[in-house]
């Protein structure tokens, strides 16, 4: 059995196709961890999701801020509405619509598993330097149980900046509007948590005082390999702790994959597959 993950799809479905088959995947015996955004932007947002749902337990998904984006129109959130450059109205408008919209919105957050004594973390975009594993799932979990009994009150309330540090006093929906921030739309924060939600440049373009999430010092998540996408300027990054794969595919980047069980000092050559993307929007933030 083989476990891959792989980059922010956004519905670039001929692009995951072609990335499998250069994988040899196999839904026999193979694993595929997805980062998030399986949907916008790109051509076909309907066929990916029907693609993914299709490999049932062969796929682990975590949902996307993009994911979220979808969910919240489709529930009818007035505080948001689809944009210009929107391309999930195939999804809106399909005769499986429920049938697919339930199954993403019972995707979780944040999935950990502990493989041959690595402690593997999955989220789209982030973790605050308080948060360890076990913190990260626990406030995960608060969250994805909203999304299963209350969705409507979610996605009303889910929109929005603040509050920009962590505290074990928040509650509510400032907790969960936290939490969605983080693991969704995190970039850069600062040594003590102050997350920065709108800078979307390449590290060495951020604030001054703002960091990458990832490098602030004694984070409590740096334990964990945490598996990322959401950021197409940092692009692929890999770490004996930490494995970054947003190539920036809808932007005419690339869909890449990285096995999960190959050797730490493994070369990248050996660890990393991609597929070229022919591009379907101008390079911009997400």
């Amino acid at each position: 059995m083989a476990r891959y993950a792989i980059g922010d799809v956004q519905g670039c479905r001929d692009e995951l196709r072609a990335l499998l088959a250069q994988l040899g995947f196999s839904a026999d015996r193979d694993e595929l961890w997805f980062v998030g955004d399986l949907v916008n932007r790109g051509p076909d947002s309907l066929g990916v999701l029907r693609f993914v749902r299709d490999l049932a337990a062969n796929a682990t998904v975590v949902l996307g801020n993009h994911d979220l984006h979808l969910l919240a129109v489709a529930y009818g959130s007035t505080q948001r509405r689809l944009r210009r450059d929107d391309t999930v109205q195939d999804v809106l408008g399909a005769p499986d619509r429920d049938q697919l919209l339930d199954w993403l919105r019972t995707r979780p957050l944040a999935v950990r598993a502990r493989h041959a004594g690595r402690d593997d973390l999955l989220v789209h975009a982030g973790v605050v330097p308080q948060w360890n594993s076990d913190a990260v799932m626990q406030v995960a979990r608060d969250v994805e149980h909203a999304l299963a009994n209350a969705p409507e009150t979610v996605f009303e309330h889910m929109y929005g900046d603040e509050p920009s540090r962590w505290s074990t006093k928040l509650a509510g929906q400032e907790r969960a509007r936290f939490t969605i921030n983080v693991l969704t739309r995190l970039r850069y924060c600062d040594r003590d948590g102050r997350i920065e939600l709108r800078a979307k440049g390449a590290p060495g373009s951020q604030a001054r005082g703002m960091l990458p999430w990832f490098e602030v010092p004694q984070r409590a998540s740096a334990t964990a390999r945490v598996i990322f996408g959401h950021w197409s300027t940092l692009g692929v990054l890999r770490r004996p702790n930490l494995l970054a794969l947003d190539s920036g595919c809808v932007w005419g980047g690339a869909l890449t994959a990285a096995d999960l069980d190959a050797e730490d000092d493994a070369p990248d050559a050996a660890v990393l597959h991609a597929v070229p993307c022919r591009g379907y929007q101008a390079p911009g933030g997400d």
